[in-house]
This record gives C-alpha cells, sequence and structure tokens, in this order.
C-alpha cells in the first residue's frame, strides 16, 4: 500500500473512531453531524466526502464494523472455552469484556436496530442474522441438535444477549455483575430446554 493509500485509511479510520467516540447514551448516530465528526478526526468537513458518500455511509460502516468486532470477540469467547471451562459462562464474559472495553460498538447496533432510518434497520437486522446463523452452525456441529432446534435455541440466546447488553450498558459495575449471573442462568436454561426438547424427538 503506498503512502497516500495508506494516508487516506488513516484518516477513513479516524472519521470512524470519532464517530464512535462520540456516541453515548443520550446520544445516537442520527444526532451527530458531518461537522462534529469531522472536527473530532480534525479534518476539514470538505474532506469527508473523500471518505464516506454522506453520513449514512458512515453509520453503515460503522454498524458492519461493530457487528464484526462482536463476532470475533464471541468467536474467542469460544476457543478459550474449548480449552477448559462454562462456555455459557466464558462467553458472558467475554460478551461483559467486549461492554466494559468498548461500549460505543454495542450502542450503534442497540440503538439503530430500532431507528427510523430502514437501511439502519436493515444492516443491524443483518448483523444479528450473523449472529444467530454462527451460533446455528455451532451448535450444530458440537451437539446433537436438529437444524430448526439449533435454530430456535440460537435465536433466544440473541434475543437474551442482546437484552441484556442494552441493560447492561450504562450499568454501574456490581449491578452489572449481578445480571451477568442470571444472564448465565438463563442461557442455560434454554439451553437445557433444547437438550431435553431433542430427546424426545430422538425418542418418538
Amino acid at each position: 500500500m503506498g503512502i497516500r493509500a495508506q494516508q487516506k485509511e488513516k484518516t477513513r479510520r479516524a472519521l470512524v473512531d470519532a464517530a464512535f467516540n462520540q456516541l453515548s447514551a443520550e446520544r445516537s448516530f442520527s444526532s451527530l453531524s458531518l461537522r462534529e465528526v469531522a472536527r473530532e478526526a480534525n479534518i476539514a468537513p470538505t474532506s469527508f466526502y473523500r471518505h464516506f458518500k454522506d453520513m449514512n455511509e458512515l453509520g453503515l460502516t460503522m454498524v458492519d464494523e461493530g457487528g464484526l468486532t462482536l463476532r470475533q470477540m464471541m468467536r474467542k469467547g469460544r476457543q478459550r472455552a474449548e480449552a477448559g471451562g462454562s462456555l455459557i459462562r466464558i462467553s458472558v464474559e467475554t460478551f461483559m469484556e467486549v461492554l466494559d472495553s468498548n461500549p460505543n460498538v454495542f450502542r450503534i447496533l442497540l440503538h439503530e436496530r430500532s431507528g427510523t432510518s430502514a437501511p439502519f434497520r436493515g444492516a443491524v437486522a443483518r448483523e444479528i442474522e450473523h449472529f444467530i446463523s454462527e451460533l446455528v452452525h455451532y451448535t450444530e456441529t458440537t451437539t446433537n441438535r436438529s437444524h430448526d432446534l439449533a435454530r430456535a435455541q440460537a435465536e433466544a440466546l440473541v434475543t437474551l444477549v442482546f437484552n441484556a447488553g442494552a441493560a447492561a450498558l450504562d450499568m454501574k459495575r456490581a449491578d452489572r455483575k449481578a445480571l451477568a449471573e442470571r444472564l448465565v442462568i438463563q442461557l442455560r436454561m434454554i439451553a437445557k430446554g433444547a437438550e431435553v426438547i431433542q430427546e424426545k424427538q430422538d425418542n418418538r
């Protein structure tokens, strides 16, 4: 990669980071302005258009990046579990670590999941589907679940985790820890229920 291409990529990265940094419980992406993002990234507003067509393209890039970051972290969590330990507990701990270190990565998905922009809702829905599909594949690979049951289990798990994440974002550390413990129990209940249903189906 040439020096000019490297500089362009560096500036593009700065814009994405600047937008992420300005998100908060009170500020969704839709409330950000191009000038604010450009100022945070230390570039002229007119230079923004060399990297993104408009703010919507920037936002969609952030949604894609947020989903990818979360999926990568959860894969690492599954790898840690394979080395020894409870898959559910380690996965919940990994998810909470992401919220603690990169809350706005999850915040963009949460805010835009039910936002007013159809393209944003569609992008978040695709990211959630990626989570579900990965869990379905993992469950089918590591258990005797049928595809339909693995799908139902994955959908329930992702729904619970996203709802817990929404609640945990701005919680105090002690409250978040208690929530994580409840989430572990809830996920285990779903996994056990799926196991029982599969056994009944196998014994018909």
